[in-house]
């Protein structure tokens, strides 16, 4: 008995027979696997890897930026150790003195970096945001790490730059959400110092790291406080390590003029940043008057005739100057012995516990109190 083969040999026909059972059984092994799937396992294999990792997780974050040596030294050293899950969240530029600043309501971008045995994502952002995101969950698979270390960044932050510091409000940051932080800053002098310093500043801070994530890990490292370390300019000749208290040092803000010549883009009529809109709007001011100019000349043939159908500019009224600032160091003489600028600067590593509770002495308290009380009941 024959079957149709509506003129197709018959040979042929077995083959295309024999190709639609394979495929329809599944068994053809050369078929691709889609995208979207093999992402998915990607994504599975590394949430995997870390959940069989149960080394403590360490979060490093920085002000210099990911690049910077004090960062690179820092993560390399924990690394090399393979006691910990080392992972890097820090700004792709340098944030330095960025302070608690965040970039709420724009987008930024965290891009992966390739640092050999730590996973790293660049950000777009202060510290803060790099230490907000990383602990977010949106980032990273984990929950949480058992610390976040900011630093070794160049420049100490003692006394008052602890409030311009970026590194140490990327510690604060971790505070607020419930982390124990470490910054780590080095007191950097030019013409002094040199890039091999940070790992020897990396070399003398790492048993403390030690020891703070073991008594973390115990349960017995202090609750509520950040630790601000700074390394002092030679860290390798350091007279070791001192508890000591925030002082009211800070370097003087010195701000330069700058040439209007001297700024790029400074001579330009619409600034770079100028928003569309502003700049739409202007275009829509020109089109309307252009078009008022020649409805008045069609209905007034005895007038003038416009020679420009544009609007005159404006004599521009605003005085635009242009300025730079830097921090410069003031030569005074410290006596606070206890104090954060007086242990650096006499060879010590200065640690200062920092704290979010609100502290503020009595006498101070009480004298607030009481002129309060008399400046609301001079204005009755």
């Amino acid at each position: 008995m024959t079957s149709k083969n509506n003129g197709l040999s018959a040979a042929l026909v077995s083959n295309l027979q024999d190709v639609l059972s394979k495929r329809k059984g599944g068994s053809d092994e050369s078929e691709e696997e889609p995208p979207s799937t093999s992402v998915a396992a990607k994504e599975e294999e590394e949430k995997k890897e870390i959940d069989d990792d149960s080394r403590p997780i360490v979060l490093v974050t920085n002000g210099d930026g990911i690049d910077s040596p004090g960062l690179v030294s820092l993560v390399e050293a924990l690394v090399s150790g393979g006691l910990y899950n080392v992972h890097v969240c820090a700004p792709q530029t340098d944030k330095s003195v960025s302070s608690h600043s965040m970039t709420p309501g724009e987008t930024i971008a965290a891009s992966s970096v390739d640092i050999k045995g730590a996973t790293a994502f660049e950000v777009s952002g202060t510290p803060v945001d790099c230490i907000s995101l990383g602990l977010s969950g949106a980032l990273f698979a984990w929950s949480k790490p058992i610390l976040v270390i900011s630093g070794i960044n160049q420049g100490s932050s003692c006394g008052h730059q602890m409030f311009y510091s970026g590194a140490v409000a990327g510690a604060r940051e971790a505070l607020v959400s419930g982390v124990p932080s470490l910054s780590i800053s080095l007191n950097w002098k030019k013409g002094e110092s040199k890039e091999s310093d940070f790992k020897e500043a990396v070399g003398v801070c790492l048993p403390l790291i030690n020891a703070t994530i073991r008594d973390i890990q115990r349960g017995v490292f202090p609750k509520d406080c950040s630790l601000n370390i700074a390394v002092p300019t030679s860290p390798s000749s350091n007279k070791g390590f001192k508890v000591t208290k925030q002082s009211m040092w800070r370097q003087s803000p010195s701000w330069q003029a700058v040439s209007a010549n001297r700024h790029p883009g400074a001579g330009n009529f619409m600034s770079d940043q100028q928003s569309l809109g502003a700049q739409l709007a202007q275009l829509g001011r020109d089109a309307s008057a252009a078009g008022a100019a020649r409805r008045f000349t069609t209905q007034k043939k005895s007038i003038v005739e416009i020679e420009s159908v544009g609007v005159a500019p404006k004599t521009e009224s605003r005085v635009k100057k242009y300025f730079r600032l830097e921090f410069v160091a003031k030569e005074e003489e410290h006596t606070d012995e206890d104090s954060d600028i007086k242990a650096l600067e006499d060879g010590f590593v200065s640690v200062t516990p920092l704290s979010l509770l609100p502290k503020m002495d009595s006498e101070t308290h009480a004298a607030v109190s009481e002129w309060i009380s008399k400046a609301l009941n001079s204005d009755q």
